[in-house]
């Protein structure tokens, strides 16, 4: 009997956390749910922290995902930032380890998510959302992009391990910088990728 597999996908924000749960039946991601963890009203970061760790603790509890997924947080030039980011990651994967589930957990770097989902490392949120609506045949109309962007994650999570030759050239340590030198530079060709990955595309 073929094992259930459910994948989070979250993508870690100080004002909004998107996410996104996908279930695979028969080889195929089915959309259960996305949606995003608002947190720009919490003025206290610590209260942020705690508020995070509460919310992914239920979603957990909830949808009872086997594996999740996490975007990295991106290396720019903003210290503090980047430091407020791994702070909400680092909590996030706290939440999840302190349930009683079972859970894998991976994560990947911005441009590795942009170009599973695109095939551009950089591609924008709407550019993004559009091919989620496509590749999972939604019509999701999110308030806020984060939604989509956490959905994008998990759909990131299934490509990567559900392709043999992706998962044998994609080792952890490169899923957690940022992927091979593809994924960093992004694709030269947005018509390329159409006509490489049809299947992709809704007509």
């Amino acid at each position: 009997m073929e094992r259930s597999v459910r994948i989070m996908g979250i993508d870690p924000g100080t004002n909004y956390m998107g996410y996104g749960i996908l279930e695979i039946v028969g080889g195929k991601p089915h959309p259960l749910i996305l949606g995003d963890i608002d947190l720009h009203k919490i003025g206290d970061a610590h209260q942020k922290l705690r508020y995070i760790f509460e919310r992914v603790q239920a979603l957990v509890r909830e949808y009872h995902p086997t594996e999740v997924a996490f975007e990295s947080p991106f290396f720019g030039t903003n210290v503090q930032s980047m430091l407020k980011l791994g702070r909400a990651q680092g909590v996030a994967i706290a939440a999840v380890l302190n349930t009683e589930e079972d859970i894998a957990i991976a994560e990947y770097a911005p441009t590795r998510i942009k170009q599973a989902i695109t095939g551009r490392g950089q591609a924008s949120k709407q550019q993004i959302a559009a091919m989620i609506n496509s590749m999972l045949q939604t019509d999701y109309q999110p308030r806020r992009l984060d939604a989509t962007d956490g959905m994008a994650v998990a759909l990131c999570h299934w490509l990567t391990t559900s392709n043999t030759l992706t998962r044998l050239t994609a080792g952890e340590r490169r899923k957690g910088l940022g992927g091979d030198s593809k994924a960093r530079k992004g694709s030269s060709s947005w018509s390329k990728f159409v006509e490489a990955n049809p299947e992709r595309i809704k007509r």
